[in-house]
């Protein structure tokens, strides 16, 4: 394959030295983009001498007597071999990027092809299991990895070997590649599902400091192992991974070959909960993928392994007997007892401070860990415990390595700092720029490898706000603004923009008249300064008072126009900065960006603009699609941009690749009498459209037997984990056997269209395998199983919460009178509640928690309403979801989140303002959204009481006075959410939060009040006898005798507070309230203007501060007026 003119040739039948050659091309074409070089670790300490070569073939041949002498002649220290090859290596970088950068290619080739052209040329055999390991360690052994061994204890990924996890810290570079066979207990299938194994293998890569161009060298291993990214559909898509056990994250991609994840290629950002600098990348190949993908079986068994032996023969007896032992023979009590054993020996190694050895115990709990999760006896909130002994021991393990090489010196010396970059290159003369009066277009293109598809939709938002505000504050004339965005790029498009500034012309205030002129009446030395200063002449100057009568002198300055180059060149880098994401990362330098930056393009005409940012230095080069011909273009001129970049096959804007998808797609499953469902055209194809420069739609099919599988299953499959748009027949709605992919650019559409079926019969395949083996039992069975799974330690187990929500249901149904018969419906669904949590289905795909309950409990011939309770204990799941409707369904859901809130809290596990490790604040808003919506008076006090009562530990009345506070904050942010007034909200649940329901309807009548008036008369009408009776000591036995009513107004007053207390009651919502509150307005202001309340007569006194005290208790269980602006 060629990749930038990059050959990896591999004639059959030529041995493994014609490889090493041809990957020695590889190495050696790649050296230009380098940062560096990626030979042994230490060189980077090394002196750099300077040694002149006549041609590149001179160099590459001391390349290769230095590199002998380096590995054969041990006489040499180890420094001084890594030191003569780095010089070696260094020569050459130098020597091939000097001649490219002048146009001049010295035909470097291998030998046995002579002086012939490098051809590009794939590795045309398909390799064994065996080979493309093999492959794989000389490709990365060319390029100046070492090749290590694999660990020698069980871990869950190439990530947890010390080589990784431990190497990954500090300043030392470290270059390494390794195959690590990879333990998950939990994906046990007794080698019976072609697609999971409990031991996969993964091929892990570590460049660090990353070298400028990880992503090319990566796709050029590809070619190696026979993967032609010209064929096939090659794409990086987000992956934000992390590792809660290692303390360890990082951002990069999944890498998918025709949709197949073949690899995750990750930025190490931190590890052992410290920061990764310099920035480490780590390649981790998934091998079994890839090469069933390669060689066409559809088992893991039938991988040919090497010559006349298979995967299975080898392997498959190990996973059928360790399968039995994760899922069903280990002990969960004796493997927690290991756990606890293998924690307290790495303590022990700490405190020997002898980390590697600590670490191997910790890479232990971990095995175990997963040993008891595969076994079903860690839940969801006992999980975090264990991660957290977990994290810790792995932060103390990585603090100590850290110590340890210091003290050391770090023997492997310090990785170099990336080399300041040159802007001199490409600077042009400004005089030139401003002489030239024609206006120009304006391109600025932010190159980086792939970006989220919802930060390239954000960063296109925020420059379209920013640049125009730019060119203003710039004082640059222009007209059409234009910007958009793909995965690999941020374009900016400015037609006809100045060459210059506009002049500037400003009025400014110098010395005053006095100083300015001397007893001669002429200019002091001051005003002459002055003038100078601004340019311009003493008979220029005016002179003006101030405010105070004292003259100044003044001037008017002009500030003439800077060239447009110029001042762009200053302001654009500061513009690129002020771009913000939600995550991001480094890698070379300090800077932090979405995904690294790689190259940038800024012109005004014909004209660079010469800036650098992030290392990254403005010129005229593009990079288009990798698979191309030429994955670089020139772009001579700005007004030539967008036709270069459309020439080369990439849509520019997101609205026509968005349309192109839509209109496409749509057609092609038109012709099997099929439909997209609209719901995708609003999440699917926004996140597909900005996955993709070039968007090829291509519909696949996959066996029509998948459709006996829940339809819930299905689509989350296509959607979720392969960004396929399903198809439903356009008449029936039903779901058909189709689906469609879309690939990045013109491809093999018959290979990419294989491949992405092959991905989805797998997927279906797992599915089907979890599904068969769940129906082998009824639903109601799997709820013992949830005894496995850990609620919380001091809470109990799953099985012992569920207890728990039945008590519940049963005592808030017989508090708020629920029918007997729903009553009776809501006990037999308690038997089924939760137990699918413990299914195949939902343990592999946990968002479908409640959709399988609800699946499985229809197709054993559950009652509707039972099945559909099953769901609805889920809801809502997530911002937006859907919530509970059915009476059963309300009540089982409401349950469950009180135990959850009232549980967590009492044993100290409630949210606080840093942390929600149980995410209560989630589930106690849904709980609030299930009561509004379906306007259930119940009192929360009650509910927290009933839930009280059921918990295994005390519930003080402090904790639960805690609680319910905190879901009144919830409901509080709920109907802030839906855009009510805040501080409406915060009056009338300070009256009646303790009911949602009848809060939130009185929140609504409230505003709606305000918003017709009648609101501020109301709150006018009260504020005064509240005003009046406020700080008076009234006695609550104080009562209003109507014979002490003297005045007319009084007795009115009277009569209007009669009738209106005697139409409210306790639960009126706060609507009704100010209906009859109307009737006070006019006796009140008559009252005010007319009696005067502190009479003389104790008695008529008394009596009628009793009556206005009456009046400013009526909102009392309503609305706090006091909390409202005017009151």
């Amino acid at each position: 394959m060629a990749r930038n003119g990059v050959v990896m040739a591999c004639r059959p039948g030529t041995g493994s030295g014609t490889m090493m050659a041809s990957l020695r091309q590889v190495v050696l074409r790649r050296l230009p983009r380098v940062r560096g070089n990626l030979c042994c670790p230490e060189t980077t300490r090394a002196a750099e001498p300077h040694v002149a070569f006549p041609c590149a073939q001179s160099r590459i041949s001391l390349r290769t007597r230095t590199a002998n002498t380096c590995m054969h002649d041990l006489s040499l220290g180890r420094r001084a071999r890594s030191r003569l090859l780095y010089t070696a290596n260094k020569a050459i970088a130098d020597t091939i990027a000097d001649r490219t950068a002048t146009g001049v290619d010295d035909g470097v080739s291998t030998p046995e092809e002579g002086t012939r052209e490098a051809k590009d040329v794939v590795q045309t055999t398909v390799p064994t299991f065996q080979q493309a390991i093999q492959r794989l360690q000389d490709y990365w052994a060319s390029v100046g990895c070492a090749v290590v061994q694999p660990y020698n204890t069980e871990v869950g990924a190439g990530t947890m070997n010390p080589s990784t996890f431990l190497r990954v810290l500090g300043p030392e570079p470290w270059n390494i590649a390794y195959v690590e066979p990879s333990v998950r207990p939990d994906d046990s299938r007794y080698g019976e599902n072609p697609n999971r194994v409990q031991q996969h293998t993964q091929f892990q890569v570590i460049l660090k400091p990353e070298p400028g161009n990880p992503q090319e060298l990566y796709l050029d291993s590809l070619a190696a192992l026979g993967i032609d990214s010209k064929e096939h559909d090659i794409r990086f898509v987000e992956d934000n991974w992390e590792s809660p056990v290692l303390g360890a994250w990082g951002l990069g991609w999944e890498v998918w070959m025709d949709g197949m994840e073949i690899t995750q290629f990750t930025y190490f950002q931190q590890a052992g909960s410290m920061p990764v600098k310099p920035v480490a990348v780590e390649i981790t190949y998934g091998l079994e993928r890839i090469l069933m993908a390669l060689q066409g079986v559809d088992h893991f068994k039938k991988i040919q392994y090497a010559t006349g032996i298979t995967y299975g023969e080898i392997f498959l007896n190990n996973e059928k007997e360790m399968s039995t032992y994760n899922l069903d023979v280990a002990s969960v009590e004796r493997v927690q007892k290991l756990f606890d054993i293998y924690d307290e020996e790495a303590k022990a190694m700490l405190q020997a401070k002898l980390p590697i050895p600590a670490y191997n115990y910790l890479l232990k709990t971990s095995h175990v860990f997963n040993i008891l999760d595969a076994r079903g006896a860690i839940g969801v909130t006992e999980r975090a415990r264990y991660f957290g002994r977990m994290r810790k021991l792995a932060r103390q393990c990585a603090g100590l390595w850290l110590e340890t090489r210091q003290e050391s010196s770090f023997p492997l010396g310090i990785a170099d700092e990336p080399a300041p970059s040159d802007l001199s290159k490409g600077v042009v003369d400004s005089t030139e720029e401003a002489t030239q009066t024609q206006k120009r277009m304006f391109v600025l293109e932010i190159g980086s490898e792939e970006l989220p598809p919802q930060d390239v939709t954000s960063a296109v938002e925020q420059l379209g706000a920013s640049v125009p505000e730019l060119l203003s504050k710039l004082r640059l004339e222009h007209d059409h603004i234009v910007v958009e965005g793909t995965p690999r790029r941020l374009v900016v498009l400015v037609d006809n923009v100045a060459t210059k500034q506009s002049d500037r012309l400003e009025e400014v205030r110098g010395p005053p008249l006095e100083k300015a002129l001397g007893s001669d009446g002429k200019p002091t030395k001051a005003a002459e300064g002055f003038c100078k200063k601004n340019g311009v002449e003493w008979k220029d100057v005016t002179v003006k008072a101030d405010a105070r009568g004292v003259e100044y002198v003044h001037a008017v300055r002009k500030e003439s126009g800077r060239p447009s180059i110029e001042v762009l060149a200053q302001e654009l880098p500061r513009l690129i900065s002020q771009i913000s994401f939600p995550k991001t990362m480094r890698w070379s330098t300090d800077v932090s960006y979405s995904r690294p930056l790689r190259w940038i393009v800024a012109l005004h005409g014909d004209k660079l603009i010469p800036f650098t940012y992030a290392g990254a230095v403005s010129g005229r080069i593009s990079r288009v699609l990798r698979n191309s011909s030429s994955p670089t273009i020139q772009v001579e001129k700005a007004e030539d941009y967008r036709a270069c970049i459309e020439e080369a096959g990439i849509t520019l804007g997101m609205k026509e690749r968005r349309e192109h998808i839509w209109r496409e797609a749509n057609t092609l499953v038109a012709l099997i009498g099929g439909r997209i469902p609209e719901k995708a055209k609003a999440d699917l194809l926004e996140e597909v459209k900005n996955l993709v420069e070039s968007p090829s739609p291509i519909l696949g099919k996959f066996d029509e037997t998948f459709l006996e599988l829940p339809r819930e299953v299905l689509v989350m499959v296509m959607r979720k984990h392969q960004r396929y748009f399903p198809v439903e027949d356009s008449k029936t709605g039903q779901l058909l056997p189709a689906f469609v992919t879309v690939a990045n650019g013109q491809l093999n559409e018959s290979l990419v269209r294989k491949g992405n079926e092959a991905v989805l019969r797998a997927r279906y395949q797992d599915a089907r395998f979890f599904y068969e083996a769940d129906r082998l039992r009824p639903l109601a069975s799997y709820r013992d199983s949830l005894s496995g799974i850990t609620f919380q330690e001091k809470l109990g187990t799953m099985k012992d919460k569920m207890q728990r929500v039945e008590e519940i249901v049963a005592n808030v149904g017989d508090d708020v009178g629920i029918p007997p018969a729903t009553m009776e419906t809501a006990k037999h669904a308690m038997q089924m509640a939760m137990a699918d949590l413990a299914t195949s289905m939902v343990v592999e795909f946990t968002a479908l928690a409640g959709i399988m309950g609800r699946h499985y409990a229809s197709k054993e011939g559950q009652p509707p309403e039972v099945a559909e309770a099953l769901f609805e204990i889920r809801l809502p799941r997530f911002a937006g979801d859907t919530l509970p409707k059915s009476p059963v369904g309300i009540l089982l859901a409401v349950a469950d989140r009180l135990d959850s809130v009232v549980g967590l809290y009492a044993v100290g596990c409630g949210a606080s303002a840093t942390a929600d490790p149980f995410s209560l604040r989630r589930s106690t808003y849904g709980l609030v959204q299930t009561l509004v919506e379906n306007n259930l008076d119940w009192s929360l006090r009650k509910l927290l009481r009933t839930a009280a009562k059921a918990q295994p530990v005390h519930v003080s009345d402090e904790t639960a006075d805690e609680v319910w506070t905190f879901i009144v904050r919830r409901l509080e942010q709920l109907l802030v959410d839906r855009a009510f007034d805040v501080e409406i909200v915060r009056a009338i649940l300070s009256e009646q939060g303790d009911t949602p329901a009848l809060a939130a309807q009185s929140v609504q009548q409230v505003e709606e009040s305000a918003r017709n008036g009648e609101l501020e008369k109301v709150i006018a009408a009260y504020a005064r006898p509240t005003r009046i009776v406020r700080g008076k000591q009234i006695d609550v036995e104080w009562k209003v005798n109507d014979q002490l009513l003297v005045e007319d107004e009084e007795k009115q007053l009277w009569t209007a507070y009669q009738q209106v207390s005697a139409n409210l009651h306790p639960g009126v919502s706060a609507g009704k309230f100010l209906k009859e509150s109307l009737a006070l307005i006019d006796p009140v202001d008559a009252f005010f203007e007319n009696v005067f309340v502190m009479a003389e007569d104790e008695a008529l006194q008394r009596n009628r501060l009793a009556l206005l005290q009456g009046i400013a208790s009526l909102p009392r269980g309503v609305v706090n007026f006091t909390l409202l602006p005017g009151f």
